[in-house]
């Protein structure tokens, strides 16, 4: 089992930055690939990015290619995502999600944090 808990959520004017972290349980985390998600209000939850275990592979949304970046610290059982630039449309819940393998772009991830509220304001 592997539990994941978000943080560094908040409200950003446009063009600002944040940075969220994942924090996770479990011995495996390193063995794990790690992925942020979104859901805004009344759409469907979104791929953002993702990176392998090795940390070696990291794939984006290409709507965030280039102002976001994830990372992890295995150490630290963290992941993190780096948001700068952001605009009014990254407004949504943020979510972590961890699966053993490789990378993929679907839901398909086997434990999933409870969200973390970012809000940009324009």
């Amino acid at each position: 089992q592997v539990q994941l808990v978000e943080s560094g959520g908040g409200l950003v004017q446009a063009g600002g930055s944040l940075r969220l972290s994942c924090a996770a349980s479990g011995r495996t985390f390193s063995t794990y690939v790690m992925a942020w998600f979104r859901q805004a209000p009344g759409k469907e939850r979104e791929f953002v990015a993702a990176i392998s275990w090795s940390g070696g592979n990291t794939y984006y949304a290409d709507n965030v290619k280039g102002r976001f970046t994830i990372s992890r610290d295995d150490a630290k059982n963290t992941v993190y995502l780096q948001m700068n630039s952001l605009k009014p449309e990254d407004t949504a819940v943020y979510y972590c999600a961890a699966k053993p393998g490789v990378i993929i772009t679907t839901y398909r991830y086997d434990y999933w944090g409870q969200g973390t509220q970012v809000t940009v304001s324009s």
